[in-house]
């Protein structure tokens, strides 16, 4: 809030100079001091009275939240409330990471802009936990939808669903099932935003882009995908592509889909697919202050984390995940041995606010150095 300079007039002034010019002796009043002393003693008893009866910013949610932490305090004050002195290592590394994260936003980003609702598609509400989860794909986005249609009763009845793998993976897609935050009113959002934990996972973008490739057009049952955009990419990259290949769209490489990534064209005519398009442009990280800053290379620690300032620990776990990092990278590495240095600098230079954000190295692996 800014001060607000207001000037004092002079007038009251001249006009006790003028008496006293006239013989008119001006006496200071006599303060008395019992009444000074009730004032004092009914202000701070009125500060006293706001101290216990209002909400902090941290724990002020909409009506519909009810679920605190167990200690009786909201995520963002089971978050904020530590002592400095007191942070276990894990809280130490996600304050790094928050730090990291603004750093960079100051570092990198020039204009500053307000929040639209299209800004907020990916923002997911649990009203009952006080949280907002950004969801990326290929960041293990459907097991979280699934912990949180769990813990918002969107996985239905008791008896059937308690627990998130339970819920078929479609399922957790279907637009409707959990809120986002762009389907509130501006004051509602405004009043989530300061008062909900924010979150979102991110991943190595080049593993999280491999990823999304491998699914989307190596896999036999994404024919959708295919004839969305396989048949785009053969049509443009192919040269004298077969006419099967122009009407299926199933066999893209991925030289074919990373050129047309980069392709000036490509984002001139539409915005990239969620799958592939950069977490900065999904989550909005340098207008949206983030309280944890999940990674996939550390999934279930930093999810277990979350749960726990929810106080949603006892009601559910996160799915444990099969894959390791390694193996994730040395597949990354093993599709870029192919692409040009001339396309991975391209390619690096797409996704390169990704890279600094959130405090990854470029690969090593590339030919770019």
């Amino acid at each position: 809030m800014k001060a607000t300079y207001v000037p004092v007039s002079h007038e009251p002034r001249r006009f006790w100079s003028a008496l006293s010019s006239r013989g008119f002796k001006m006496r200071k009043p006599r303060v008395n001091r019992m009444v000074l002393a009730m004032c004092l003693g009914s202000f701070v008893m009125v500060i006293f009275y706001f101290q216990i009866n209002l909400k902090p910013a941290a724990a002020q949610g909409s009506d519909q939240t009810r679920t605190l932490a167990k200690s009786g305090r909201s995520p963002l004050q089971t978050l904020y409330d530590t002592d400095p002195m007191e942070l276990s290592p894990l809280q130490v590394m996600h304050q790094g990471r928050r730090e990291l994260l603004e750093e960079a936003c100051r570092s990198y980003t020039r204009k500053r802009r307000v929040l639209i609702p299209e800004d907020l598609k990916h923002v997911m509400v649990d009203d009952q936990h006080g949280l907002l989860y950004c969801y990326v794909p290929k960041v293990a986005c459907t097991n979280w939808k699934r912990v949180l249609m769990v813990l918002t009763g969107g996985a239905g009845p008791e008896r059937e669903r308690r627990q998130p793998l339970q819920i078929p993976a479609h399922e957790a897609h279907v637009p409707g099932n959990l809120r986002t935050l762009s389907e509130y009113s501006t004051a509602e959002i405004n009043q989530r935003l300061r008062g909900y934990l924010k979150f979102l996972f991110v991943r190595e973008p080049f593993e999280r882009l491999v990823s999304a490739y491998r699914n989307k057009f190596t896999r036999s049952y994404n024919t959708a995908f295919h004839k969305r955009y396989g048949t785009k990419i053969v049509r443009r990259q192919r040269p004298d592509a077969r006419p099967e290949a122009l009407e299926r769209g199933d066999d893209v490489s991925f030289g074919e889909f990373v050129r047309y990534l980069v392709d000036p064209a490509t984002q001139r005519e539409e915005p990239f697919n969620e799958h592939w398009e950069r977490v900065h442009s999904l989550c909005h990280p340098c207008l949206i202050h983030y309280d944890v800053v999940g990674k996939y290379e550390t999934l279930e620690e930093d999810a277990a984390y979350v749960l726990k300032l929810a106080g949603a620990d006892g009601e559910v776990r996160f799915p444990a995940s099969g894959k390791s990092t390694r193996t994730t990278g040395e597949l990354a590495a093993s599709y870029f041995k192919d692409i040009s240095p001339v396309y991975q600098r391209k390619l690096y230079n797409l996704y390169r606010m990704d890279f600094l954000l959130f405090n990854y190295t470029m690969p090593g692996y590339l030919k770019v150095r």
